[in-house]
């Protein structure tokens, strides 16, 4: 894209003439996020489109949302007070067993022996069993608090479900997790594998970005935009104007560099541990070639 780009503009025309010929790239969190890591890493991703390397950490977080967001699908007309724990826990680990034979083949093309993927089934099982802990004590205080079946409960702890939001004036889309209307509040949650259970920057810029798509398309801020940490759980921040700004800031900068130059001198490395370590490395080392 940037080679032809660059063919078809006389090269009389200064750079900012080429400025006006390069249109807004729709970004994600994802991607700003990157950027911001390591903006040679965004080149060879988005813009040369190098192919990444499949990992179990990517592959096992798809599972887990997939299994996440069926579980919200399941029957639950038999479901009472005395047998609701036992049953909502065998569909967490019913749907968990369901996604990780549909994503058997995505399994396979990772080459780890049995054992590696016995120990990722498992700890994922423990992940969302986790979740499901958290889930019944919601759905206990809530009979509890109102007074209603089990069945009314799940009703109303249901949110709306991976939901894709996109902005033509920031020209940035995501896709929501999960959409908690907690009586007049409204709560974004995301899932998360991470073993930290921590808000580091980049997850505060995507609850942010989160926060502003949520705006545009609905003409309110959410209250709240909080991640679940499947070890661990969920962790929430109030949603204020300066978390909005922060959005619009972050986007605008991208937008100002990848719109104005695609050229991959402009897109330094960011030389740290992340490039390569013990038991792994960058998807793109070898053709950033970070050492040398």
């Amino acid at each position: 894209m940037g080679k032809l780009f660059y063919e078809r503009i006389p090269p009389s025309l200064d750079d900012n003439l080429c400025k006006g010929y390069m249109a807004k790239r729709v970004e994600s969190p994802s991607s700003i996020n990157t950027f911001k890591q390591c903006k040679r890493k965004y080149y060879y991703s988005y813009i040369e489109k190098l192919p990444s390397v499949p990992s179990i950490h990517l592959v096992r977080g798809n599972i887990a949302h997939s299994a996440l967001e069926d579980f919200y699908d399941i029957d639950v007309s038999k479901f009472n007070e005395e047998n609701c724990q036992k049953e909502f826990q065998q569909a967490v680990q019913k749907l968990l067993v369901y996604q990780w034979d549909k994503y058997g083949p995505k399994l396979n093309d990772l080459g780890l022996n049995n054992d590696k993927l016995k120990f990722y089934f498992e700890e994922t099982m423990l992940m969302l069993m986790n979740w499901c802990k958290y889930f019944l004590a919601d759905i206990k205080q809530l009979i509890k608090e109102k007074n209603i079946s089990v069945q009314e409960a799940f009703t109303e702890l249901t949110p709306v479900r991976e939901q894709k939001f996109s902005s033509e004036e920031y020209s940035v889309r995501g896709f929501i997790d999960a959409v908690h209307h907690c009586g007049d509040e409204i709560h974004i949650l995301d899932y998360k594998t991470n073993a930290r259970f921590d808000m580091k920057e980049s997850i505060k810029l995507q609850l942010a970005i989160y926060s502003l798509l949520y705006q545009e398309k609905k003409g309110v801020m959410p209250h709240k935009v909080g991640i679940f940490f499947l070890r661990h759980k969920s962790k929430y921040m109030n949603v204020e104007p300066g978390l909005i700004e922060l959005a619009k800031r972050e986007i605008n900068s991208i937008h100002s560099h990848t719109s104005s130059t695609e050229h991959v001198d402009d897109y330094p490395q960011t030389i740290t541990p992340l490039c390569k370590w013990s038991t792994g490395q960058c998807d793109y080392y070898h053709a950033c070639k970070p050492h040398g």
